[in-house]
């Protein structure tokens, strides 16, 4: 049997970093709706108020997926006037290869971007290759191998401007159908990082994640654990907390097929007696999707 396609570099890990960063909407409020019509377009418009400064962001998108020909066209406008556009070609060059490009312009300012990618997906390797054209240009290659569980990943940044390796990071891990543990040496192996997540049963999941910076000034480790547990099939909860006494809930639902609505909660626990505190120490907010 042939090994399967590894994660690539920015998906290792990331059961747990899942576990620990989504469905958790503490910042404010925001909506998502999407829509897909007959003809393969799909139209997505999202909007955040953030608690803290009370402002309103948003952005409208439209995708368009020719699935056959393995091409998507991907445009986007947002309220800061970002105009954002992508397009994939997969499978037309040659199996497993995917090109990519990313461009974005702020007609304002006349600042602009592009990044221009390929990756490439066999069995027990995944590599992928970008060049920032106007950042440098800066040459970023990344390549995950795997075999029987077993992950191995490296990355390196290349400056052509000052011509020399700006950046570069390596980790390790395994991962089987209930458990995954990785570790990284990141920002120059200065920063360590090592996370792991079980599913410990069918409804429920577990995971924690610890990272080392060994230029802190204050403290080098910081620590998270989390667990999430489904209530039904449609409904779940998920809780986390860190070293620095920061507990966060979450709960999602399913109202009704494309209609989703989550809830989520911050709580300082070392500043609950701290009166002027507020809303900087303790944070709620919400999260409604609607897709059809």
């Amino acid at each position: 049997m042939a090994a399967p396609v590894p994660p690539s570099w920015k998906d290792l890990g990331k059961s747990a970093s899942d576990l620990l960063s989504k469905d958790f909407p503490i910042f404010g409020t925001s909506l998502e709706v999407k829509t897909k019509t007959p003809s393969n377009v799909v139209f997505k418009v999202a909007g955040l108020r953030d608690t803290k400064s009370a402002a309103i962001n948003g952005d409208i998108e439209a995708k368009y997926i020719d699935a056959k020909n393995g091409v998507v066209f991907t445009q986007a406008w947002t309220t800061t006037n970002v105009l954002r556009s992508q397009v994939e070609l997969e499978n037309n060059i040659a199996k497993g290869l995917k090109l990519d490009l990313q461009t974005s312009l702020l007609p304002t300012s006349g600042g602009k971007t592009a990044l221009a990618g390929a990756i490439y997906k066999q069995p027990g390797i995944h590599g992928r290759a970008y060049l920032d054209v106007f950042k440098g240009p800066t040459f970023t290659l990344d390549t995950v191998v795997g075999r029987d569980g077993i992950l191995v990943g490296g990355e390196a940044s290349y400056s052509v401007q000052d011509g020399k390796v700006t950046r570069y990071a390596t980790a390790v891990g395994y991962s089987a159908p209930e458990y995954a543990v990785t570790l990284h040496g990141l920002a120059n192996l200065s920063t360590f990082a090592a996370s792991y997540y079980h599913r410990v049963s069918r409804d429920v999941e577990a995971g924690a994640k610890a990272i080392y910076d060994t230029k802190a000034t204050t403290s080098n480790v910081s620590l998270e654990v989390g667990a999430k547990t489904y209530l039904d099939n449609a409904a779940f909860v998920k809780a986390k907390i860190n070293n620095a006494g920061v507990l966060a809930l979450g709960y999602t639902q399913a109202l009704r097929p494309g209609v989703k609505a989550a809830f989520g909660l911050a709580i300082d626990t070392q500043r609950l007696n701290d009166t002027a505190a507020g809303p900087a120490a303790h944070k709620v907010g919400a999260s409604f999707t609607f897709e059809s």
